[in-house]
Parts: structure tokens; C-alpha cells; sequence
């Protein structure tokens, strides 16, 4: 499995590239995840047909490093590994569909360095995390459970509210805990995106969220209001975890944008 080098500070991220013909997509999944959840869920089938597929595991998550300092999780440093890796593999463009994590990881590289998108979609995302949100998507406590390196605590107490499928389950337990608190902590204070940036972005986007996804919901309306280049999709009745599946309205939204987006 292939693998770069981000030289701001050494962080080795790995990844996978079907080296297919065709424009590229690249896809970012969302926290306590992996780049596996493309292709388990048929994301990287159902849209790779004429195009080429990569899949990042972003830094503290999958096989690339897991740095334990908050500092480690800016989205300077995170948008600089993807940016590692499309360099790496000469590639100038790129659609990106992102999930989560990886929508705002995606969001900040459409923010500054554009030319190197050629569509965005992101999936159960926002330009900003409000205070206790995150404890909302799993649990009160559940950075203190992290700090203190119980990953099977992190997992349980999420289970105690039937949040979890056992492919999620799996995938969550795979995690380094203390590189997932740093995470965390800097997402909560180091990774928000001012609204006033959204307002220049031309990059052709999508906004698919869930209707029970609160807070981010009423943030997606925002900014399909905000980016004069952005449309708005519902997923009715879907909450924040349920973002991704059933694929069929996602990648057919996502297609649409990305035929109407060809370079």
C-alpha cells in the first residue's frame, strides 16, 4: 500500500489509487473512520466508472500516523497531507467527496487552494464545530474515555444508545484512543472555518445532509445561502451517522454534480 510524507512535519499518510483513466475523485472519510468505508459501503464502485478512485486514510486514523498532540490535527497540517499525496502522485485536479471530517478537510483545501478542485461534496459536514456537538454524536464523557486510552469504553458507550452497526463497530475498535482525544480536541478548537471565506468560494459544490443532523443541518443552509456555488440536498429523516447509507440518493446526487462539473 502506497504511502507519502507530508514535509511540514514528517507525518506518513498512506492511501489507495486504482490508477484508473479518467478524472480523479478523491475520497475522505469521516472521524474514528477509515479509507475502507468507500469501498465496504460501494462508494468507489458505484462512482468510479470512467474515473480514477483514491482513498486516504487520514492522519490519526487507518494506517497513516497517529500523532497523540492536538497541535498534530490542524487543518493546515490535514489539508497539507492530502495535498502531500495529490502532489505525490502528480495530479494536479481533483473532485473530492468527503464525509464528515472529511467534508471539512475537503472545504479547506476548496478554501485555499482551488485550483487544485474541480468539485466538492460534502457529505454530513460544516465549516464549524459548536461547542458540545461532538459530545452530542457520541456520548458525555467520551473525550475523557479517549484520554484515558479505554477504546473499548469509547465503543460501548456508544452502543448503550444503539448508535453502532457492527461494520462501524469494527471500525471504531481499530482506533488508537489517544490519537483520536488529540483529534477531537483540536477539531473543537482548531479546525472551524470562518464564514466570511465561504463567501468567495467558486468551486462548484454539494451539500448533502440529513435532516435530523443537528446542528449541522441549520449550518448547511447556511452555507448553501453563503457559497454562491452550492446546492443544497436533503436526506430526509437521516441523522448524522446514517449520513452514508443507503448509498443510491448520495451517489446519484454526487454524479450529477460531477458530469456537470467536468474539466
Amino acid at each position: 500500500m502506497p504511502s507519502v510524507t507530508n514535509p511540514a512535519d514528517g507525518t506518513e499518510i498512506f492511501f489507495d489509487d486504482d490508477r484508473a483513466d479518467g478524472e480523479a475523485i478523491i475520497f475522505l472519510h469521516g472521524s474514528a473512520l477509515s479509507r475502507s468505508i468507500w469501498r465496504g459501503l460501494g462508494y468507489t464502485k458505484a462512482l468510479g466508472q470512467g474515473r480514477r478512485t483514491i482513498r486516504i486514510d487520514l492522519r490519526g486514523h487507518g494506517k497513516s500516523d497517529k500523532p497523540h498532540d492536538s497541535d498534530s490535527y490542524t487543518l493546515t497540517l490535514i489539508t497539507g497531507d492530502v495535498l502531500a499525496v495529490m502532489d505525490h502522485l502528480d495530479l494536479e485536479r481533483a473532485h473530492f467527496v468527503g464525509y464528515s471530517f472529511g467534508s471539512r478537510t475537503a472545504l479547506s483545501i476548496a478554501l485555499n487552494a482551488p485550483e487544485r478542485v474541480l468539485s466538492l461534496s460534502m457529505l454530513g459536514g460544516t465549516y464549524a464545530i459548536e461547542s458540545g456537538e461532538i459530545d452530542n454524536l457520541f456520548f458525555d464523557g467520551y473525550l475523557q474515555v479517549l484520554r484515558a486510552g479505554d477504546i473499548e469504553g469509547f465503543v460501548t458507550g456508544q452502543e448503550t444508545g444503539g448508535r453502532l452497526d457492527p461494520a462501524t463497530r469494527m471500525a471504531f475498535l481499530s482506533n488508537d484512543p489517544l490519537a483520536l482525544a488529540a483529534y477531537f480536541e483540536s477539531a473543537e478548537t482548531q479546525q472551524n472555518i470562518e464564514l466570511q471565506q465561504l463567501r468567495e468560494l467558486q468551486v462548484p459544490t454539494l451539500l448533502l445532509i440529513g435532516t435530523r443532523d443537528q446542528p449541522r443541518f441549520e449550518h448547511n443552509k447556511v452555507m448553501a445561502r453563503t457559497m454562491p456555488n452550492a446546492r443544497m440536498v436533503p436526506l430526509v429523516g437521516r441523522t448524522h451517522g446514517g449520513t452514508l447509507y443507503p448509498i443510491e440518493p448520495v451517489v446519484e446526487a454526487i454524479g450529477d454534480l460531477l458530469e456537470r462539473a467536468r474539466s
